[in-house]
């Protein structure tokens, strides 16, 4: 079966850096688009940064340039890289995976990646 696994979360202080990971099992990796997304209390679900097989990228204006995705197909494994934290960041933060290709606008549309984990907190103060 299908399983994604976060791992990387924790604590850090503005400005600092965190590298999130997530094993991915039960799926072919290299042909799935991958996405982070997160979540903070009483906010909506935002679409981070996506993947496609290919290896594009596709990044939320609001982590442009601080944060970088990534992936190992050798390794089953998705990174998210994130640089200059803000308090903003503060967010649960999950991978998703989706059997189709990645798309412009995909961010938004975060319901369509149908295999999830269970997320890894992430706080900046």
């Amino acid at each position: 079966h299908v399983q994604l696994v976060e791992s990387g979360g924790g604590s850090v202080q503005t400005g600092g850096s965190l590298r999130l990971s997530c094993t991915a099992s039960g799926f072919i990796f290299s042909m799935y688009c991958m996405t982070w997304f997160r979540q903070a209390p009483g906010k909506q679900r935002e679409g981070v940064a996506a993947i496609d097989s290919d290896g594009s990228t596709i990044y939320a204006d609001s982590v442009k340039g601080r944060f970088t995705i990534s992936k190992d197909n050798t390794k089953n494994t998705l990174y998210l890289q994130m640089n200059s934290l803000k308090p903003e960041d503060t967010a649960m933060y999950y991978c998703a995976a989706r059997n189709y290709h990645c798309y412009t606008g995909i961010l938004s549309r975060v319901h369509e990646f149908y295999y999830r984990g269970q997320g890894t907190q992430v706080t900046v103060s």
